[in-house]
Protein backbone atom coordinates (compact mmCIF):
# COMPACT_ATOMS: atom_id res chain seq x y z
CA UNK A 1 0.00 0.00 0.00
CA UNK A 2 1.33 3.64 -1.15
CA UNK A 3 -0.12 6.98 -0.62
CA UNK A 4 -0.08 9.73 -3.54
CA UNK A 5 -0.06 13.29 -2.91
CA UNK A 6 -1.60 15.03 -6.55
CA UNK A 7 -1.92 18.49 -6.76
CA UNK A 8 -4.09 20.36 -9.43
CA UNK A 9 -3.92 23.07 -12.07
CA UNK A 10 -5.56 25.90 -13.66
CA UNK A 11 -9.65 25.70 -13.72
CA UNK A 12 -9.38 24.27 -10.48
CA UNK A 13 -9.21 28.28 -8.51
CA UNK A 14 -12.45 29.72 -7.38
CA UNK A 15 -13.21 32.91 -5.59
CA UNK A 16 -12.57 32.23 -1.86
CA UNK A 17 -9.93 29.61 -2.42
CA UNK A 18 -7.92 29.49 0.71
CA UNK A 19 -9.96 31.73 3.46
CA UNK A 20 -10.91 29.05 5.48
CA UNK A 21 -7.41 27.78 5.81
CA UNK A 22 -5.85 31.45 6.25
CA UNK A 23 -8.57 32.50 8.83
CA UNK A 24 -8.13 29.58 10.92
CA UNK A 25 -4.44 27.80 10.58
CA UNK A 26 -1.08 29.93 11.39
CA UNK A 27 0.64 27.66 9.22
CA UNK A 28 -1.42 28.17 6.19
CA UNK A 29 -1.83 32.16 6.31
CA UNK A 30 2.20 32.06 6.41
CA UNK A 31 1.93 30.78 3.52
CA UNK A 32 -0.12 33.34 1.93
CA UNK A 33 1.53 35.95 3.35
CA UNK A 34 4.96 35.32 1.95
CA UNK A 35 3.19 34.90 -1.17
CA UNK A 36 1.69 38.11 -1.24
CA UNK A 37 5.57 39.69 -0.59
CA UNK A 38 6.93 38.52 -3.31
CA UNK A 39 4.28 38.15 -6.40
CA UNK A 40 3.31 41.18 -7.99
CA UNK A 41 -0.21 40.80 -7.23
CA UNK A 42 -2.23 40.82 -4.28
CA UNK A 43 -2.55 37.12 -4.04
CA UNK A 44 -4.67 37.03 -0.65
CA UNK A 45 -7.11 39.58 -2.12
CA UNK A 46 -7.64 37.74 -5.38
CA UNK A 47 -8.11 34.53 -4.00
CA UNK A 48 -10.65 35.39 -1.19
CA UNK A 49 -12.93 38.13 -2.80
CA UNK A 50 -12.36 38.01 -6.59
CA UNK A 51 -13.33 39.13 -8.62
CA UNK A 52 -13.47 35.77 -10.74
CA UNK A 53 -12.48 37.62 -13.64
CA UNK A 54 -8.92 38.77 -12.19
CA UNK A 55 -8.20 35.02 -10.97
CA UNK A 56 -8.96 33.56 -14.46
CA UNK A 57 -5.87 35.40 -15.53
CA UNK A 58 -3.33 32.78 -16.22
CA UNK A 59 -0.86 35.59 -14.15
CA UNK A 60 -2.98 35.08 -11.30
CA UNK A 61 -4.34 31.80 -11.72
CA UNK A 62 -1.10 29.49 -11.29
CA UNK A 63 0.00 31.25 -8.26
CA UNK A 64 -3.21 30.99 -7.00
CA UNK A 65 -3.21 27.60 -7.32
CA UNK A 66 0.19 26.91 -6.45
CA UNK A 67 -0.08 29.03 -3.11
CA UNK A 68 -3.45 27.19 -2.26
CA UNK A 69 -1.85 24.16 -2.72
CA UNK A 70 1.43 24.34 -0.49
CA UNK A 71 -1.09 25.76 2.36
CA UNK A 72 -2.96 22.68 2.34
CA UNK A 73 0.02 20.54 2.00
CA UNK A 74 1.51 22.67 5.16
CA UNK A 75 -1.54 21.21 7.00
CA UNK A 76 -1.17 17.99 6.35
CA UNK A 77 2.16 17.91 6.90
CA UNK A 78 1.35 19.48 10.46
CA UNK A 79 -0.70 16.12 11.15
CA UNK A 80 2.12 14.17 10.05
CA UNK A 81 1.23 12.62 6.68
CA UNK A 82 3.64 12.12 4.42
CA UNK A 83 3.14 10.91 0.55
CA UNK A 84 5.17 7.72 -1.11
CA UNK A 85 5.05 9.52 -4.53
CA UNK A 86 3.71 12.86 -5.90
CA UNK A 87 2.61 14.34 -8.93
CA UNK A 88 0.79 17.53 -10.37
CA UNK A 89 -1.03 18.47 -13.08
CA UNK A 90 0.58 21.07 -15.36
CA UNK A 91 1.30 23.99 -13.05
CA UNK A 92 0.52 21.61 -10.09
CA UNK A 93 3.73 20.19 -10.93
CA UNK A 94 5.61 22.77 -8.76
CA UNK A 95 3.82 22.14 -5.45
CA UNK A 96 4.27 18.48 -6.17
CA UNK A 97 8.17 19.58 -6.24
CA UNK A 98 7.70 21.71 -3.08
CA UNK A 99 6.11 18.42 -1.56
CA UNK A 100 8.58 16.11 -2.75
CA UNK A 101 11.32 18.57 -0.70
CA UNK A 102 13.39 18.87 -4.11
CA UNK A 103 11.84 22.92 -4.28
CA UNK A 104 11.64 25.42 -1.40
CA UNK A 105 8.65 27.42 -0.81
CA UNK A 106 10.48 30.66 -1.73
CA UNK A 107 11.73 29.31 -4.82
CA UNK A 108 8.54 27.86 -5.85
CA UNK A 109 6.81 31.12 -5.56
CA UNK A 110 9.60 32.71 -7.48
CA UNK A 111 9.38 30.16 -10.23
CA UNK A 112 5.45 29.69 -10.67
CA UNK A 113 5.55 33.35 -10.77
CA UNK A 114 7.80 33.72 -13.80
CA UNK A 115 5.97 30.82 -15.51
CA UNK A 116 2.59 32.35 -15.56
CA UNK A 117 3.93 35.70 -16.29
CA UNK A 118 5.96 34.02 -19.32
CA UNK A 119 3.07 31.91 -20.72
CA UNK A 120 0.62 34.84 -20.13
CA UNK A 121 2.78 36.69 -22.60
CA UNK A 122 3.41 34.19 -25.03
CA UNK A 123 -0.53 33.77 -24.99
CA UNK A 124 -0.65 37.57 -26.10
CA UNK A 125 1.72 37.04 -28.74
CA UNK A 126 1.04 33.81 -30.38
CA UNK A 127 -2.93 33.55 -29.23
CA UNK A 128 -4.92 30.31 -29.54
CA UNK A 129 -7.29 28.19 -28.03
CA UNK A 130 -8.35 24.77 -26.43
CA UNK A 131 -10.77 22.29 -26.45
CA UNK A 132 -12.01 18.67 -25.09
CA UNK A 133 -12.49 16.03 -27.26
CA UNK A 134 -14.70 13.23 -25.02
CA UNK A 135 -15.35 9.69 -26.69
CA UNK A 136 -12.41 9.08 -29.34
CA UNK A 137 -9.08 7.16 -27.82
CA UNK A 138 -5.90 8.75 -27.72
CA UNK A 139 -4.68 7.67 -31.10
CA UNK A 140 -7.87 8.93 -32.92
CA UNK A 141 -7.19 12.52 -31.54
CA UNK A 142 -3.38 12.40 -32.76
CA UNK A 143 -4.19 11.70 -36.17
CA UNK A 144 -7.36 14.60 -36.54
CA UNK A 145 -4.90 16.67 -35.35
CA UNK A 146 -1.96 15.70 -37.54
CA UNK A 147 -4.50 16.08 -40.43
CA UNK A 148 -5.67 19.68 -39.14
CA UNK A 149 -2.57 21.00 -38.55
CA UNK A 150 -1.87 20.63 -42.47
CA UNK A 151 -3.34 24.42 -42.16
CA UNK A 152 -1.59 25.58 -38.77
CA UNK A 153 -0.46 24.28 -35.26
CA UNK A 154 -2.76 22.42 -33.01
CA UNK A 155 -1.95 19.35 -30.59
CA UNK A 156 -2.91 17.39 -28.24
CA UNK A 157 -2.58 19.15 -24.68
CA UNK A 158 -3.53 16.84 -22.19
CA UNK A 159 -4.13 13.27 -21.92
CA UNK A 160 -6.74 13.38 -19.25
CA UNK A 161 -8.05 10.37 -19.11
CA UNK A 162 -9.51 7.46 -21.41
CA UNK A 163 -11.43 9.01 -23.99
CA UNK A 164 -11.07 12.50 -22.50
CA UNK A 165 -7.75 14.70 -24.06
CA UNK A 166 -7.72 18.31 -24.65
CA UNK A 167 -6.03 19.91 -27.79
CA UNK A 168 -4.12 23.01 -28.50
CA UNK A 169 -3.31 25.60 -30.87
CA UNK A 170 -4.28 28.74 -33.00
CA UNK A 171 -7.46 28.89 -32.73
CA UNK A 172 -8.72 28.61 -36.81
CA UNK A 173 -6.50 24.89 -36.59
CA UNK A 174 -8.14 23.61 -33.28
CA UNK A 175 -11.99 24.61 -34.38
CA UNK A 176 -11.16 22.45 -37.79
CA UNK A 177 -9.76 19.95 -35.75
CA UNK A 178 -13.00 20.15 -33.32
CA UNK A 179 -14.97 19.56 -36.75
CA UNK A 180 -12.81 16.32 -37.44
CA UNK A 181 -13.37 14.95 -34.08
CA UNK A 182 -17.24 15.58 -34.38
CA UNK A 183 -17.04 13.68 -37.92
CA UNK A 184 -14.84 10.53 -35.90
CA UNK A 185 -17.60 10.66 -33.98
CA UNK A 186 -16.65 12.04 -30.42
CA UNK A 187 -19.34 12.31 -27.97
CA UNK A 188 -18.61 15.82 -27.10
CA UNK A 189 -16.46 18.68 -28.31
CA UNK A 190 -16.10 21.51 -26.48
CA UNK A 191 -14.03 24.43 -26.59
CA UNK A 192 -12.49 25.42 -23.57
CA UNK A 193 -12.43 29.09 -21.88
CA UNK A 194 -8.80 29.76 -21.60
CA UNK A 195 -6.56 32.71 -22.70
CA UNK A 196 -3.76 30.80 -24.29
CA UNK A 197 -3.18 27.68 -26.27
CA UNK A 198 -1.31 25.83 -23.43
CA UNK A 199 1.35 23.18 -23.64
CA UNK A 200 1.71 23.44 -27.49
CA UNK A 201 3.68 24.83 -29.59
CA UNK A 202 2.40 28.12 -29.54
CA UNK A 203 4.04 28.47 -25.87
CA UNK A 204 7.45 28.30 -27.06
CA UNK A 205 8.34 32.05 -26.53
CA UNK A 206 7.73 31.34 -22.64
CA UNK A 207 10.50 28.67 -22.92
CA UNK A 208 13.78 30.74 -22.79
CA UNK A 209 11.63 32.88 -19.87
CA UNK A 210 11.43 29.92 -17.76
CA UNK A 211 14.52 28.16 -18.57
CA UNK A 212 16.25 31.33 -17.61
CA UNK A 213 14.13 31.36 -13.81
CA UNK A 214 15.32 28.00 -13.46
CA UNK A 215 19.02 28.75 -14.15
CA UNK A 216 18.40 30.72 -10.50
CA UNK A 217 17.17 28.41 -8.33
CA UNK A 218 18.99 25.21 -6.86
CA UNK A 219 16.76 21.70 -7.12
CA UNK A 220 17.25 19.55 -4.19
CA UNK A 221 17.13 15.55 -4.34
CA UNK A 222 13.36 14.92 -3.32
CA UNK A 223 12.42 12.56 -0.46
CA UNK A 224 10.20 10.83 -2.16
CA UNK A 225 9.50 10.31 -6.33
CA UNK A 226 8.26 12.33 -8.21
CA UNK A 227 6.29 11.63 -11.54
CA UNK A 228 6.37 14.33 -13.88
CA UNK A 229 4.19 15.16 -16.57
CA UNK A 230 5.95 14.68 -19.84
CA UNK A 231 7.53 11.63 -19.05
CA UNK A 232 4.60 10.04 -16.95
CA UNK A 233 8.07 7.98 -15.12
CA UNK A 234 9.15 8.24 -11.09
CA UNK A 235 12.44 9.88 -11.00
CA UNK A 236 14.45 11.47 -8.04
CA UNK A 237 16.86 13.31 -10.10
CA UNK A 238 16.80 16.95 -9.10
CA UNK A 239 18.38 17.72 -12.89
CA UNK A 240 15.95 15.79 -14.81
CA UNK A 241 12.97 17.31 -13.11
CA UNK A 242 14.23 20.59 -13.65
CA UNK A 243 14.71 20.10 -17.36
CA UNK A 244 11.21 19.01 -17.57
CA UNK A 245 10.02 21.90 -16.03
CA UNK A 246 11.14 23.26 -19.19
CA UNK A 247 9.97 20.91 -21.60
CA UNK A 248 6.73 20.39 -19.85
CA UNK A 249 5.53 24.15 -21.50
CA UNK A 250 5.10 23.05 -24.88
CA UNK A 251 4.15 18.92 -24.07
CA UNK A 252 1.39 17.24 -23.32
CA UNK A 253 0.54 16.86 -20.41
CA UNK A 254 0.42 12.79 -19.49
CA UNK A 255 -1.64 12.71 -16.78
CA UNK A 256 -3.67 8.81 -17.22
CA UNK A 257 0.30 7.85 -18.16
CA UNK A 258 1.07 9.36 -14.77
CA UNK A 259 -1.67 7.32 -12.57
CA UNK A 260 -1.19 4.41 -14.12
CA UNK A 261 2.56 4.44 -13.22
CA UNK A 262 2.09 5.50 -9.63
CA UNK A 263 -0.44 2.33 -9.80
CA UNK A 264 2.47 -0.17 -10.72
CA UNK A 265 3.47 1.67 -7.64
CA UNK A 266 1.26 -0.01 -5.65
CA UNK A 267 -0.13 3.38 -4.64
CA UNK A 268 -4.23 2.72 -4.17
CA UNK A 269 -5.06 6.29 -1.91
CA UNK A 270 -4.03 10.14 -3.30
CA UNK A 271 -5.26 12.94 -1.48
CA UNK A 272 -5.68 15.80 -3.71
CA UNK A 273 -3.58 19.00 -2.03
CA UNK A 274 -5.10 22.23 -3.53
CA UNK A 275 -8.50 23.62 -4.54
CA UNK A 276 -11.72 21.91 -5.84
CA UNK A 277 -12.05 18.03 -7.10
CA UNK A 278 -11.11 17.36 -10.88
CA UNK A 279 -8.25 15.40 -10.31
CA UNK A 280 -10.32 13.16 -8.28
CA UNK A 281 -12.76 12.82 -10.86
CA UNK A 282 -10.58 12.02 -13.40
CA UNK A 283 -8.83 9.26 -11.58
CA UNK A 284 -12.18 7.67 -11.12
CA UNK A 285 -11.90 7.69 -14.84
CA UNK A 286 -8.40 6.31 -14.71
CA UNK A 287 -7.94 3.42 -12.14
CA UNK A 288 -10.59 2.97 -9.73
CA UNK A 289 -8.54 0.98 -7.40
CA UNK A 290 -7.09 4.42 -6.52
CA UNK A 291 -9.46 6.03 -3.62
CA UNK A 292 -8.87 9.84 -3.49
CA UNK A 293 -9.61 12.02 -1.12
CA UNK A 294 -10.08 16.13 -1.88
CA UNK A 295 -7.95 18.15 0.68
CA UNK A 296 -8.83 21.98 -0.28
CA UNK A 297 -10.82 23.03 2.37
CA UNK A 298 -10.65 22.95 6.16
CA UNK A 299 -13.57 20.88 6.51
CA UNK A 300 -11.85 18.58 4.30
CA UNK A 301 -8.31 18.48 5.79
CA UNK A 302 -10.16 18.04 9.28
CA UNK A 303 -11.79 15.15 8.00
CA UNK A 304 -8.90 13.14 7.46
CA UNK A 305 -8.29 13.03 11.24
CA UNK A 306 -11.74 12.19 11.98
CA UNK A 307 -11.71 9.15 9.17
Amino acid sequence: MATAFLFPGQASQYVGMGKDLCDAEPEAKTVFSLADRILDVPLKTFCFNGPEESLRQTSVTQPAVFTHSVAALRLLEQQGRRPDFVAGHSVGELAALVASGALDLEDGLHLVDARAQAMSAAGKTRPGTMAAIIGLDDDDVVELCEEASADGIVAPANYNSPAQVAISGDERTVRKAMELATERGAKRVVELAVSCAFHSPLMGPAVDALRAALETITFAKPTVPVVPNVTAEPTEDPDRLKQLLVEQVVAPVRWTDSIAALAAQGVDNALEVGPGAVLKGLVRRIDRSIKVATCGTLDEIHGLVEA
